[in-house]
């Protein structure tokens, strides 16, 4: 097992590695800045076990060693020790067994501050932790969670007014317009349905404007107030806890008086006198901890030139949070700079929603919107018949479609059987192109998955996994009908036995783009990504063609 050590050792002028310093603090600015810049640092590695001293290693960093890194307290100048602790249970059969379970940081048996010299300070160290737990799944009830790609722009942030859930994201329509929904259920007619259901768009618009007003001049100078009166109220908070520690002092010494004064003989007297002076030490120990948690968390001070910029960035913000280049990822992490929790309580029986924004330091803003009505469903298609007219009309004209409809059984949505105009009529209302001979023959033989595997030297099963991947287009009249492949020059190319060098594999074109691999594959439908597949060997699997990003919005912040 490799293990990773902390040891300081003397750079020699002749190695053109860069420092782990210098390397650990340009990705911890990336990671933990204005946005996540997906770049590859050098990282050092030392294969020695138990952290002697041996040649170093520069290799491409994981995620488990950057994360042990960015979690260890000894990078942060502090010693620690028993952050497990080791108990005993019994299983579901009675058996003793053995379990290791991490401590939180006030269970912690030793923890000494500034013990050594660190690559960053505790408060820089707090605050990493606190990113990590933000970005993790947030528990039930709660909110947070990492910043996604989506377009919602309360993913994470907006919580049910009537049970405390976090809303989940959806999308609807064509244009892909953002929702929330509540996972808690009530019984409505014997039917399970959703505690709260409800478009976006309204409330994501003035949750914007209210943002937008936050930081303009005015609201600047109530912040620089506020600022003033949070130093004063914490000014008054530490001189009250300064007499807490007098007290707990002199409680602790008048303990130690009445125990010096007692007679040897009077031993029950002198062991409780004793217990007493020790829980005082106690006190006086936990009121000066407590004193110097309180005294470093004092609030920073905003200076003239830090006003100055803050003002100039509240009259630019519009245009920012406006601007094409701005991403729904920048607006986000832009909104989450400021608020923390949007609690959304629907009434829906007075066409209102009431919502509650928190903002970071404490402050509450209360909102009430108008929210859009459920209007009456009418008679619609069912939803395998629109799912099947997309892939008739690309072969069939529309009275054929008609009578291969009319022969599975389907229905209008008034009741009735097909005709070509009422297929007509329901092509052009959902925007789907009619039906065009093509002028030649198609280039290539319509075989099955069978024939297609063998042709392409792989499997069945691959072939299935490609088709709902979308990397390799088939054709089906019907569903459950079998699927019929196209063997082109093109499909013959993109099957390969060796991919080219500049081709990735998966998981390191995801970790290049800072994407999932589902965003991945649709890029590859939609034809933005070049992609192959190799097919034979131990690293066969798809393999994308990654194009240098162009830098964003906020991808130098972390110089300034």
């Amino acid at each position: 097992m490799v293990k990773f050590s902390f040891i300081r050792m003397k750079q020699s002028p002749a190695r053109s590695a860069p420092s782990s310093n210098d390397s650990l603090n340009s990705a911890r600015r990336d990671a933990y800045g204005s946005g996540f810049v997906p770049k590859v640092y050098p990282f050092p590695l030392q294969t020695m076990p138990g952290g002697l001293p041996s040649p170093i290693r520069w290799v491409v960093p994981t995620y488990t060693a950057l994360h042990h890194i960015l979690s260890n307290p000894v990078y942060a100048g502090a010693y620690t020790y028993g952050k497990t602790k080791y108990e005993r249970y019994l299983d579901e059969h009675g058996a003793v067994r053995k379990r290791s379970r991490h401590l939180p940081m006030d269970q912690w048996s030793v923890l000494i501050q500034d013990h050594h010299p660190g690559f960053i300070d505790w408060a820089t160290y707090q605050a990493n932790q606190a990113r990590l737990d933000s970005n993790t799944r947030p528990r039930p009830h709660h909110a947070g969670g990492a910043v996604r790609e989506g377009s919602a722009l309360l993913q994470g942030l907006v919580t049910c007014g009537h049970c405390g859930r976090r809303l989940h994201v959806h999308y609807r329509g064509r244009n892909s317009a953002p929702g929330y929904h509540c996972a808690g259920k009530d019984l409505v007619a014997g039917r399970g349905v959703y505690c709260l259901n409800v478009g976006g768009t309204v409330i994501e618009q003035a949750v914007a404007n209210t943002f937008l007003e936050a930081i303009t001049p005015a609201a600047i100078e109530a912040m620089r107030l506020s600022v003033e009166q949070l130093q004063s109220n914490h000014d008054a908070s530490l001189s009250q806890w300064r007499l807490e520690v007098e007290r707990t002092r002199y409680e602790a010494e008048r303990a130690e008086r009445r125990y010096r004064t007692v007679e040897p003989e009077n031993r029950l007297v002198a062991r409780g006198l004793e217990a007493e002076w020790e829980k005082r030490l106690r006190d006086v120990a936990t009121a000066e901890m407590e004193l110097r948690r309180r005294e470093q968390q004092r609030p920073s001070t905003i200076s003239p030139e830090q006003l100055k910029a803050i003002e100039r960035l509240g009259s630019d913000i519009h245009q920012v949070w406006n601007a094409t280049t701005t991403t729904d990822r920048d607006r986000k992490e832009l909104l989450r700079t400021l608020l923390e929790e949007v609690v959304l309580n629907l009434k829906r029986a007075e066409g209102r929603a009431h919502l509650t924004l928190r903002w970071r330091g404490g402050a509450i803003t209360l909102l009430d919107i108008p929210a859009p009505r459920f209007k009456p469903i009418g008679p619609r298609t069912d939803e395998d018949t629109l799912s099947l007219l997309p892939r008739l009309a690309t072969l069939y004209p529309d009275e054929v479609i008609a009578g291969i409809l009319n022969r599975q059984g389907r229905k209008t949505a008034t009741g009735e059987r097909f005709t070509a105009n009422q297929v007509g009529s329901l092509r052009r209302y959902r925007d789907i192109p009619r039906f065009q001979a093509p002028a030649e023959p198609p280039n290539g033989e319509l075989v099955s998955i069978r024939k297609a595997a063998q042709i392409l030297g792989m499997n069945t099963s691959s072939i299935h996994r490609w088709l709902a991947d979308g990397f390799i287009a088939g054709e089906q009249i019907t569903p459950g009908a079998p699927w019929q492949i196209r063997i082109t020059d093109e499909l013959r190319a993109s099957v390969v036995q060796q991919a080219p060098p500049e081709y990735l594999p998966m998981l390191e074109a995801t970790m290049k783009l800072g994407v999932s691999r589902q965003t991945v594959l649709q890029r590859v439908k939609r034809g933005e990504l070049k992609a192959v597949l190799v097919r034979q060997g131990r690293r066969k699997g798809l393999r994308i063609k990654v194009v240098e990003k162009q830098p964003e919005l906020f991808s130098n912040l972390g110089a300034l």
